[in-house]
């Protein structure tokens, strides 16, 4: 696990999408995972000024998303293939038939879950999958719990999670209270992963994380077994760490 000291949020987000630049120039047909939330919006934004500028071509690249409410259309504003749209795919030139992101109006969810497994599969698996961190340690929608969900599943968010993911919605009554989210296992399949987290919030799980037992309360820990792990954290959050290390 290689850990990058980032001076701030956009210095983050340049170094994780220098990462993924490099990755998509070397292998065109690249199969990305992408991550939702306020964290990666810099890294998307990176990514459109390079492709703005000619330097990244995505025409052959294929992403799959790590989770989608449940009861959400794609057209919902709140939903993560709007957001998806909304901050990466309407900016560059993906088709979006390459695109997946998990069915939050399927009827059956076990068998959506069972779908999208056989859908990565089918593509070959993940080549290099981003991801953000919840305070609680969760990646994807993967809270804590008394073992690893390994495959891509329904989950019952914590209501920590949906406290924080209030911000984004009218009310707290407003937010879905379960996902459809790829598995501990599913994302430990990516052939690379890039876990990026910037303020003193996320300091101390980043800690817990890279440094701590690995344990199912804390999801994100799984990462400590993967190959290649790139964790990149701006000067805040990586003070804490440092302090802690002494």
């Amino acid at each position: 696990m290689k850990i990058i000291k980032a001076k701030d949020y956009n210095d983050m987000s340049k170094k994780a999408a220098g990462i993924f630049f490099s990755q998509i120039t070397l292998k065109q047909d690249s199969v990305i995972g992408l991550a939702t939330g306020s964290t990666p919006i810099g890294t998307y934004k990176k990514l459109i000024e390079m492709y703005n500028a000619n330097d990244l071509d995505f025409s052959e690249v294929k992403t799959v998303n790590l989770d989608e409410y449940v009861g959400l259309s794609g057209e919902s504003d709140q939903s993560y293939r709007y957001f998806m749209n909304s901050n990466l795919f309407n900016h560059i030139n993906i088709d979006k038939a390459n695109t997946h992101v998990p069915n939050g109006l399927a009827s059956d969810k076990e068998l959506e879950s069972e779908n999208y497994e056989k859908l990565i599969k089918s593509l070959g698996g993940i080549d290099m999958q981003l991801l953000g961190i919840g305070t609680n340690g969760h990646i994807g929608f993967n809270e804590p719990n008394d073992c690893f969900d390994k495959y891509t599943h329904e989950v019952n968010l914590t209501e920590s999670t949906i406290k924080a993911n209030t911000r984004f919605f009218a009310s707290e009554a407003d937010v879905p209270k379960t996902a459809i989210s790829m598995g501990i296992k599913t994302i430990m399949g990516a052939k690379k992963i890039v876990l990026i987290a910037n303020g003193s919030a996320k300091a101390d799980i980043i800690y817990d994380s890279c440094f701590g037992p690995i344990t199912p309360n804390v999801p994100a820990s799984a990462l400590q077994l993967h190959p290649d792990v790139t964790v990149i954290v701006d000067e805040e959050a990586y003070a804490t760490i440092a302090a802690k290390l002494k």
